[in-house]
């Protein structure tokens, strides 16, 4: 059996969340990373995720041309939790129905649970969610049950038997959802079983040790502008290898006013 990582992969639709539900993945303290939805079944293996979220976008599964996902990556054995078109798609790709109704369902809406269901057991059995679609999935794929539903859309949420595929209509990373984070954490922790071992400070730990190992005795020159990005490189650097970084400081002009200063007092030894 092949040893799954602890990260998640979001694939990127198009949509204007898909950096917040990376950051809400991560506030779950498991570290996930965005990659474009074009990836192949192998690109994916090769990256080996614990599990895979796809998430929404503005386009129709009936457009021509409209962003797809390679199908053998539902033959993997990942978990897969697919949010708004990931949704869509997903119950289309394995054979459910999606119906280009022309409508839509646009806003904050009350969600119904229906029976029981690993994603949204811990929720209340009403709640309140964050829509914005234009077309519905009507039929989940064979072998997935309907787990919730709302005034206008009879099938909001669908997983199979063990929970481990998953599809959600509305969008669980905004914070219009009520219990959005809940159930993100259920679906990862609970039924995923990553482990909720990731903090911010593993990146920079993680990340000293890589500069260590690159750099080894050698010395490194930095361009320091003030900016964000040579700022935290610089800092990064400096604790990893100390005396034998040399930052080079580069004023452009462009500083606020006083900014040059600070960036003296904060980097000059």
């Amino acid at each position: 059996m092949v040893q799954r990582s602890n990260h998640v992969l979001v694939l990127d639709f198009g949509a204007q969340y898909a950096q917040l539900i990376a950051r809400r993945v991560r506030q779950a303290n498991v570290y996930s990373e965005i990659v474009p939805s074009n990836l192949s079944s192998e690109e994916i293996l090769a990256r080996n995720p614990r599990a895979i979220i796809l998430s929404g976008g503005p386009k129709s599964v009936y457009e021509t041309p409209a962003p797809s996902l390679d199908p053998q990556i539902y033959e993997l054995g990942m978990p897969v939790l697919g949010i708004c078109y990931g949704a869509q798609l997903m119950a289309q790709q394995l054979g459910g129905t999606v119906a280009a109704t022309g409508g839509g369902e646009y806003g904050r809406t009350t969600l119904t649970r229906s029976g029981t269901s690993s994603l949204l057991d811990t929720v209340p059995t009403e709640t309140h969610v964050w829509m914005s679609h234009g077309d519905s999935v009507t039929q989940p794929p064979q072998g997935f049950h309907i787990i919730g539903n709302t005034s206008d859309t009879p099938v909001a949420a669908f997983e199979n038997e063990t929970g481990l595929l998953a599809g959600v209509q509305f969008h669980p990373e905004v914070l219009h959802t009520d219990n959005g984070q809940e159930i993100l954490r259920r679906w990862l922790i609970d039924v995923v079983k990553c482990k909720p071992t990731w903090t911010s400070e593993n990146i920079i730990e993680n990340e000293i040790i890589n500069i260590k190992s690159q750099v080894g005795n050698k010395s490194v020159i930095c361009g320091l502008s003030g900016g964000v990005d040579s700022a935290v490189a610089a800092a990064l650097v400096q604790r990893a290898i100390g005396s034998q970084l040399t930052c080079v400081f580069v004023d452009h002009g462009l500083l606020r006013e006083g900014e040059a200063e600070q960036v003296e007092r904060d980097f000059v030894a």
